[in-house]
């Protein structure tokens, strides 16, 4: 069972809000513990409470203050809470002083609920990361800032791919996989680099169970529908592509 995150909802807008419960609560592993409207009942609640929630969804444009304030409110006071911003603000300099202030993540209204489920799924994976280390060396810290290319690093024991998928292989896999835009089935994999369709087959579940890959049904004009491989969001793959 993963180890429960709670969330807190800042949202004016209460069927926005009751819109990111709905997708938080789907998840495994996450609880929304209070959705506030106003600034004032944020911060009375944060400090009414023992321990602050583990994450934040803050929408900036809240009424009872001004552009960033409780972004920078919140960070001061609360600093090992992390924050995903979601709002309608798309200004350079509002963006840029969220990345800078440390926001795991920021998006903008309308919001991809997939989008979302994206980040929070990454959130949980890095959270259960850092708490499970007391020392972190420096391919794991590349791997929980996000730096470009890196994947996440291997427990040590060399061991840790299904029998039957080779890292060298894979490696391959996965640059044919960030070069096609429309996704891959193991029909299109297998002609590419030679393999048997199964053995493509294995190599594409393995990236679906490791949420790399997200599967769909693809139906043809002939024969039996075929399970249409694409990449589950580039920022997830790309530092550089982060919004």
């Amino acid at each position: 069972m993963p180890e429960n995150i709670s969330v807190m909802i800042i949202e004016d807008d209460f069927r926005i809000s009751a819109i990111h419960r709905q997708i938080v609560e789907k998840i495994a592993g996450f609880t929304v513990v209070k959705e506030a409207k106003t600034a004032k009942e944020a911060m009375a609640y944060l400090q009414g409470i023992p321990q602050a929630p583990d994450l934040i969804l803050l929408d900036v444009y809240i009424p009872d203050v001004a552009g960033l304030d409780l972004f920078w409110q919140l960070r001061m006071q609360y600093r090992l809470t992390s924050l995903i911003v979601i709002t309608a603000a798309q200004e350079m300099e509002t963006v840029r002083a969220a990345i800078v202030g440390g926001v795991f993540d920021y998006m903008t209204k309308p919001l991809d609920a997939n989008r979302l489920e994206q980040s929070l799924l990454s959130f949980q994976e890095k959270h259960a990361f850092l708490t499970a280390r007391k020392k972190l060396q420096q391919q794991e810290i590349d791997y929980i800032i996000g730096t470009q290319f890196l994947e996440k690093p291997k427990d040590g024991t060399g061991d840790d791919l299904p029998k039957g998928v080779d890292p060298i292989t894979l490696n391959d896999v996965k640059a044919i996989l960030r070069e096609t835009s429309e996704g891959i089935t193991a029909i299109e994999l297998s002609e590419q680099t030679g393999m048997g369709r199964s053995t493509a087959r294995r190599y594409l579940e393995y990236l679906v169970s490791v949420k790399m890959l997200r599967a769909s049904v693809k139906y043809g004009t002939v024969g039996r529908p075929e399970r249409l491989y694409s990449l589950r969001g580039v920022y997830e793959q790309n530092g550089s592509n982060k919004k």
